[in-house]
C-alpha cells in the first residue's frame, strides 16, 4: 500500500489554474476536513498542493481497535503525501443530548493514550474538542469542562499546537465563550490560545456577524488569541434548509473566503469541510461527489489554493 501511495504522491504535478472571484490573504493556511484516508490519492487533491488536514477522532477512541485502525490508515496516508494532520477530539455520539460528558479524569487518561498513540507518528496539531457549543457535543452546556479539557490537553502535549476552544457560530457563542474563559485557572486566561471557528451561519447566509462575534468576544478577554475557521464550507445538502444544490454551495465557498479575507488580520486557516460528498444523502457539504469527481465548489477552493500560493507574504503558522 506504501507503494502505491508514494507512486501517486509522486507522478501527479500540481496544475496551474485562473485567479478567484474571491482569495485568501496572503500568509493564510488552507486545508481540508475529512476523514477518508483514500482522499490522499486522489488526483483532485493532488492538484490543490495543500499540505494541511482534520480529522475527527472520538475522545476514547482507544477503546475501539477499528477507530484506531481507521485513524491509522488515515495518518500514515497524510504522511505518504507529505500532509499534516490537526486530529480533533470529539464525542462517541453523535446524536443530540445522547452522548455522555466524560469526566476530567477519564479525559485525561484517553487524550493521553491519543497522544502516545499518534505523537510518535508526526501529529502535533490537536483540538480539545470539537463544536463544543453544538448540541451534538456532551460539552453543550458545560463550558466549564470544556476549559479543564483544555487545560488537561495542553499538559499532556507539550509543544503540542492545540486549538483550545472551537466553536459554531450559532445563538449563545458569545455566552459560552465569556462562561469558558472565566472557568480557565487564572494564569491560563492570559496564555494566547488558539480558538476554532465553524462559520457555517454566515458562510451560508452570505454575511460575517457570527465570526465578528466570536472574535470580538475572544480578544476582549485575550487579545493575542488567534482564530481559525476549522470547519467551513458551502452547504450542498441540509435538511429542508438547504436542499440539494450544488451551484448555491459554490456562491457560499465564494463568501467563505469573503469572510475570511474581512478578517485576515486574526485568521490563521481555513479548513474547509469536507472532502467527500455524500451526493445529498443527509449533511453534505463536499467538494466533490462519492464518484470523485469535482463540484463547483471544488474549482473555487482550487482557485483560491492557487491565488495564494501566487502571493510573497510569508505563511501564518
Amino acid at each position: 500500500m506504501k507503494r502505491v501511495l508514494l507512486g501517486v504522491v509522486a507522478a501527479l504535478a500540481v496544475t496551474a489554474m485562473a485567479r478567484p472571484a474571491s482569495a485568501p490573504a496572503a500568509g493564510m493556511v488552507l486545508g481540508v476536513g475529512d476523514q477518508h484516508a483514500s482522499m490522499f490519492v486522489e488526483p483532485l487533491f493532488l492538484n490543490l498542493g495543500i499540505d494541511k488536514v482534520r480529522y475527527v477522532i472520538a475522545w476514547d477512541a482507544m477503546r475501539h481497535p477499528a477507530a484506531v485502525a481507521a485513524a491509522d490508515a488515515y495518518v500514515q496516508a497524510a504522511r505518504l503525501a507529505g500532509v499534516n494532520v490537526l486530529m480533533h477530539i470529539s464525542t462517541n455520539d453523535y446524536r443530540p443530548f445522547r452522548a455522555r460528558l466524560p469526566t476530567v479524569s477519564a479525559y485525561r487518561v484517553q487524550t493521553g493514550l491519543l497522544i502516545d498513540h499518534f505523537r510518535p507518528q508526526g501529529v502535533a496539531e490537536w483540538g480539545v474538542w470539537n463544536e463544543v457549543n453544538h448540541k451534538s457535543e456532551p460539552t453543550y452546556r458545560s463550558p466549564a469542562r470544556a476549559a479543564a479539557y483544555y487545560v488537561v490537553l495542553r499538559r499532556l502535549c507539550a509543544g503540542c499546537k492545540v486549538v483550545a476552544l472551537d466553536v459554531l457560530d450559532h445563538g449563545g457563542t458569545r455566552q459560552y465563550v465569556r462562561r469558558w474563559f472565566a472557568a480557565l485557572p487564572r494564569a491560563e486566561r492570559r496564555r494566547p490560545v488558539i480558538v476554532g471557528i465553524h462559520n457555517y451561519v454566515d458562510t451560508n447566509r452570505y454575511r460575517s456577524i457570527g465570526t465578528r462575534s466570536i472574535i470580538a468576544t475572544v480578544r476582549a478577554l485575550n487579545h493575542r488569541s488567534r482564530f481559525w475557521l476549522t470547519e467551513t464550507g458551502g452547504l450542498v445538502h441540509l435538511a429542508r434548509s438547504f436542499p440539494c444544490n450544488e451551484h448555491r454551495a459554490a456562491r457560499a465557498a465564494t463568501q467563505m473566503f469573503a469572510v475570511a479575507r474581512q478578517f485576515s488580520w486574526a485568521i490563521d486557516r481555513l479548513y474547509a469541510y469536507s472532502w467527500t460528498g455524500t451526493d445529498c444523502k443527509g449533511f453534505d457539504a463536499g467538494l466533490t461527489r462519492r464518484d470523485g469527481s469535482a463540484r463547483p465548489a471544488y474549482r473555487v477552493f482550487k482557485a483560491a489554493v492557487r491565488r495564494l500560493a501566487g502571493n510573497v507574504a510569508p505563511s501564518a503558522p
